[in-house]
């Protein structure tokens, strides 16, 4: 049976800028929002459009991500005909390759998409966050009759040359592009959400399959602009989140929290699916004090808590105060704790009396463009001992103790990462 459109979610990506975060997990498979993975967003957006076949990209650090989609339950999308399918790179007769840029990853996988003989190909990323109906993208693809037409948005103009710009005429139909240009012609921004008419898709695919790290903005869009093919631009005004950084990811988590949030994470006709697992609810102790937070299924809190984001799962002891923060499933905090602006992966453990965000800014040692905007990022699976201080702008992966913390103190900057934990 023919499906009129596909889905290829490219969810291979390391996202390196989230430092400690994805040194065991890809991008796509970060938790978000308390519940959620990252992943989880676009997946909702598909089958909320009635996209019901969807290929998943993964390359880098697949276990978690493969194992939260597992066949696709939660997003209906357990299908004996299209439904969700994990695609990763694999031995071929002539040898084996990984995923070398974007438009390769799906290259690789045509087989994958002539199975279902589409006229048309969505393309995804699986590291942003938003609500967007690819339906109403695809009727307009219609409309104009067109080739390829890419979603963009607005962005300050002062910002427009971190993105790929598009220079369209008075139909939508982009005429220009600019690759982060030094002087952009125009403040439309595209997202990397793409549909393609299958069969010039696969033409362009073919036509670069010798180029290295062969990438849809670099190379397949100006091949079908060169060749003439009729190429709209689709603009989107609703909210969308690149959450690539520690500081835009911090940023998003805490917009959830606002008292009418930008983001609503709730709304019925509109629903965001993830894999749940059946958990106590969770434990509000009666001196504790929580204020203006996303509190876990299974968590229990005996502190205070404001303004932050607690997955499933958490313990939180006796005069612990958490502000700003982010904390995953299974972290286990102390008593006597205080957190500032801290991003606490998943698993982690917490002593007695930690003291984190504590005295002036400083910067990062390892990594001064990721690890910024004075937070503490601490790695999955981490140890932390009781009685210790750790400054702004500090990251922790592993297990550790107090000889690693001089005078009690790890400064604003340092950084602790044990071995096995390379970042």
């Amino acid at each position: 049976m023919r499906k009129e459109m596909v889905a290829m979610l490219l969810a291979g990506g390391q996202g390196s800028r989230l430092g400690v975060l994805t040194t065991k997990v890809a991008k796509p498979a970060v938790a978000f929002g308390g519940k959620y993975r990252i992943i989880d967003f676009p997946l909702s957006n598909c089958i909320n459009s009635g996209v019901d076949t969807v290929g998943v990209l993964t390359q880098y650090q697949p276990l978690q991500l493969n194992t939260h989609i597992g066949i696709g339950i939660p997003w209906d999308l357990d299908r004996n005909h299209g439904g969700v399918t994990v695609l990763s790179p694999y031995e071929k007769k002539s040898g084996s390759a990984w995923f070398s840029g974007t438009a390769n990853a799906i290259y690789q996988n045509i087989n994958y998409i002539d199975n279902y003989n589409p006229e048309y190909v969505l393309i995804l990323s699986g590291d942003h966050i938003y609500k967007m109906d690819y339906e109403l993208m695809l009727d307009y693809h219609k409309k104009n009759n067109a080739d390829l037409t890419i979603a963009v948005m607005p962005v300050p103009m002062e910002e427009a040359s971190r993105f790929g710009i598009v220079v369209t005429d008075d139909n939508g139909k982009i005429n220009e592009f600019q690759e982060k240009p030094k002087e952009p012609k125009s403040n439309l921004a595209s997202m990397g959400i793409y549909i393609f008419t299958w069969e010039k898709l696969k033409e362009a695919l073919l036509a670069n399959e010798d180029v290295e790290n062969c990438d849809f903005g670099m190379h397949v869009i100006p091949y079908c602009h060169e060749k003439g093919e009729r190429i709209f631009a689709y603009e989107y005004t609703g909210y969308w989140k690149d959450v690539g950084t520690l500081k835009s990811y911090w940023e998003a988590n805490m917009e959830l929290i606002d008292l009418i949030p930008v983001f609503n994470l709730y709304e019925d006709y509109w629903k965001i699916y993830t894999k749940s697992d059946v958990i106590a609810p969770q434990y509000i102790s009666a001196d504790s004090h929580v204020d203006k937070a996303i509190i876990g299924e299974g968590t229990e809190i005996h502190g205070e808590v404001y303004s932050s984001v607690i997955g499933s799962n958490v313990r939180i002891g006796k005069g612990s105060v958490i502000r700003d923060s982010i904390i995953m499933e299974g972290v286990t905090i102390g008593e006597g704790v205080t957190i500032e602006k801290g991003i606490i992966a998943e698993g982690s453990v917490i002593g007695d009396h930690v003291q984190m965000g504590v005295g002036e800014e400083a910067p990062s040692k390892l990594n001064e463009s990721i690890y910024t905007f004075g937070l503490v990022t601490i790695g999955e699976n981490s140890v932390i001992p009781s009685d210790v201080k750790i400054g702004k702008n500090t990251t922790i992966a592993g297990a550790t103790d107090l000889s690693d913390y001089p005078d009690g103190l790890l400064a604003s900057g340092e950084y602790i990462v044990k071995a096995g934990d390379n970042v």
